[in-house]
């Protein structure tokens, strides 16, 4: 397992098409020992079925399986997506567990014997659902095992917007350019280069209060909710 650094979180978030968002999803899930990613955003429709859409480098082997509804109901993983709001650990005695061992029987053989799973919430009814998964078991406890649990749900935290970006596009007549000011570019800059607020006040001259308003007003006009998602979200647009 390679480290993880600031800037591998960057890339993931500033994915200027679907196809290098899936990229640099893969990749940063094998550099901690996962092979195979699976990313789902779902958006609530009132009054209508939810879009869903996702992308995923699942085995050919196993993505001609046959999926019936009753299989998805009775998936213990896909049910904690529903109602959980942090990661969780899946292995074949959560399966067993739950009686459905046979379900975990079958995908064991293409990879998927072990993982971590993790739903985001977001406003507007729209959820992001990430899960990585390997053949092999995780980690018993300790320090790594936490390590890894934190880089995988930052990971879904820069990932989401994007997700919302690029999987589901709002119509173009509906879109506008949001406008930044000069000052706002600029503290966008260094947060995205992964300096502190304290230390963008100090470059700049300025107090970190101002740091503060001009990031919040950022945020707001590329909606989004982080000074982090602010800033790889600016960059995507050309804006910095």
């Amino acid at each position: 397992m390679s480290m993880i650094s600031h800037q591998d979180y960057l890339d993931v978030a500033s994915s200027r098409d679907v196809a290098t968002f899936k990229n640099r999803l893969v990749s940063f899930a094998q550099r901690l020992d996962f092979p195979l990613v699976n990313a789902t955003l779902v958006v609530e429709r009132p009054g209508g079925q939810p879009v869903i859409v996702g992308l995923r480098n699942t085995p050919e082997s196993f993505a001609t399986q046959p999926s019936s509804a009753d299989t998805i109901k009775r998936d213990p993983v896909i049910r904690r997506l529903k109602r959980m709001r942090t990661p969780f650990i899946y292995d074949q005695a959560l399966y067993v567990n739950e009686d459905a061992g046979d379900l975990w029987e079958d995908q064991a053989p293409h990879g998927y014997r072990t993982g971590i799973s993790m739903a985001l919430h977001m406003d507007g009814g729209r959820h992001f659902l990430m899960g990585v998964d390997r053949p092999d078991p995780l980690p018993k406890g300790g320090d790594r095992l936490i390590r890894l649990m934190a880089d995988l749900q930052l990971l879904a935290v820069f990932a989401q917007e994007t997700a919302v970006r690029l999987l589901m596009p709002a119509p173009p007549e509906s879109v506008g350019m949001p406008v930044l000011t000069p000052r706002e570019q600029e503290i966008l800059q260094w947060t995205r280069d992964g300096k502190s607020n304290f230390v963008i006040g100090q470059l700049l001259n300025i107090a970190l209060s101002t740091v503060n308003y001009h990031l919040a007003s950022a945020m707001k006009k590329l909606g989004v909710t982080t000074k982090h998602q602010a800033a790889a979200k600016a960059d995507a647009l050309g804006l910095l």
